[in-house]
């Protein structure tokens, strides 16, 4: 038997690309692929991109510049490595990768991960290979299925995709160019996923997507469902304990979502809903398709059906144009509404988008002033609802062990750390803890003796109050 050859595979960005990296890993797998987390002794290395972030393109080059040494060195050694460039800069950038990029054997983007093997096959033969399609067959029929032990390894939460692309069309966003037009995966197929992931001891599942709650993939009764009908269908499933789902936007919050978080105890408290800016005529000029009362509606709506419901966010910052009063009123609106948490940028244009060509930019400076202002606010938003938790008692799902010795961390309902001292046997279960010291982002308690109850009362009021 052949030694195993070693993948180090490193991913960028969201959280579809640290799902799709895991199915890369398990489509080489086959191959006779095995993790290592050293670039030295890998004999294949993957870059899986993200257009997302502030100078996306030139981080990715940068590393491929690191990658040549190591490659370089490699050869010196008698071993060949080959590098591969994947995700949404390698489908935005294919072809200029190849060119600038000597030390790239592979480019694939996001849609055509699943033809790797074949890419890496003609890679040795042909010198490089290049695949940025977007496939008419679906992608995840023909990617391999992790075995049980893989889904173990990675612990009791796991990211399963229903979602692709966006037809949103926001002017700053390249996702509709890398990941194309919103596709939903079939309810069957999701249900396939989730069963094999719950068999193997995963307690959590996040739905993901570009815009997930556009979900419409074809139920079982040849109807397109919506998310909130895959959620009933997929809290049946035993093993389950708790159901996320990320990334939202705020035109496709219909009532089926709704009535799923008041209904299904297993879907969590905590919806990730990026609003981007407070001021109309930015969001006007992103094309983001809802005004800031829309988007404050959303909000309104979710809370009466979930009183003890949370809610991140995402900002840009310094949007070509925006004014002071434009900031303004982003500040106001995190104000009202109230966030456990947010991420916020300063704006970069992305080539290829319309906001790359508008003219009235922001000034660096007035930019990092902006963005310190909101930071700030929103960091007293996440403090007070930290804070609201001391002497409280939260359900935990404990995850794994800590940094201290004897130390096991778990999540509330609302996604924040929480560590106690306790034995590792915990680890998989849902458990109250009582709430007795915060840090900034992070809860400490203890395992009371007796049964406790999560009392989200108070953290409720610390969000509407601002």
């Amino acid at each position: 038997m052949s030694a195993p050859r070693k993948l180090h595979i490193k991913s960028y960005g969201c959280q579809m690309n640290v799902y799709d990296a895991q199915r890369m890993v398990d489509t080489l797998a086959p191959e006779g692929f095995v993790e290592t987390a050293s670039v030295d002794d890998a004999d294949l290395v993957i870059l899986n991109t993200c257009h997302i972030r502030e100078k996306a393109s030139e981080k990715v080059y940068s590393e491929l510049g690191r990658l040549r040494v190591a490659k370089d060195e490699a050869a010196r050694r008698d071993r060949r490595m080959d590098v591969v460039v994947a995700g949404c800069v390698a489908q935005a950038e294919g072809e200029e990768i190849i060119r600038r990029a000597p030390v790239v054997d592979v480019v694939v983007g996001p849609q055509s991960y699943h033809n790797l093997p074949q890419l890496l096959a003609r890679a040795r033969t042909e010198g490089r290979a290049l695949d940025t399609e977007f496939p008419v067959e679906d992608k995840f029929a023909r990617l391999p299925q992790p075995k049980p032990a893989a889904i173990r390894a990675r612990g009791i939460s796991a990211f399963v995709t229903v979602q692709e692309g966006c037809d949103k069309f926001c002017t700053f966003c390249v996702v509709p160019y890398t990941r194309g037009a919103e596709v939903s995966r079939p309810v069957a197929r999701i249900v396939e996923d989730v069963t094999r992931l719950t068999e193997s001891g995963v307690r959590e599942i996040t739905l993901i997507g570009q815009n997930v709650n556009a979900y419409h993939g074809e139920g079982p009764d040849g109807r397109s469902w919506t998310l909130g009908r895959l959620l009933h269908r997929l809290a049946a499933i035993p093993g389950i304990a708790r159901l996320r789902y990320s990334t939202s936007h705020p035109r496709d919050v219909d009532d089926s979502l709704l009535e799923a978080h008041r209904d299904i105890p297993a879907v969590m408290p905590y919806v990730h809903l990026p609003v981007q800016s407070g001021s109309d005529r930015i969001l006007a000029a992103m094309n983001r398709r809802h005004t800031a009362a829309e988007y404050r509606h959303a909000i309104a709506r979710f809370r009466a059906h979930r009183a003890d419901i949370a809610f991140s966010s995402d900002f840009i910052v310094g949007f070509p144009g925006e004014t002071e009063e434009d900031f303004a009123a982003t500040l106001a609106l995190v104000g009202q509404i109230g966030y456990a948490g947010a991420y916020s940028f300063k704006y970069s244009p992305r080539p290829g988008t319309p906001a790359a060509d508008m003219q009235e930019m922001v000034a660096p400076a007035t930019m990092d002033e902006r963005l310190a202002r909101l930071q700030d606010l929103i960091d007293r938003q996440q403090h007070a609802f930290n804070r609201a938790a001391l002497g409280t008692t939260v359900d935990v799902l404990f995850e794994r062990t800590g940094r201290v010795p004897g130390q096991i961390v778990g999540r509330t309902p609302w996604l924040q750390p929480a560590h106690v001292m306790a034995s590792d046997d915990i680890i998989g279960q849902v458990l109250p803890v009582a709430i007795t010291g915060h840090e900034r982002y992070s809860l400490f308690g203890t395992l009371p003796a007796g049964p406790g109850h999560a009392a989200a009362g108070a953290r409720a009021a610390a969000l509407n109050g601002g």
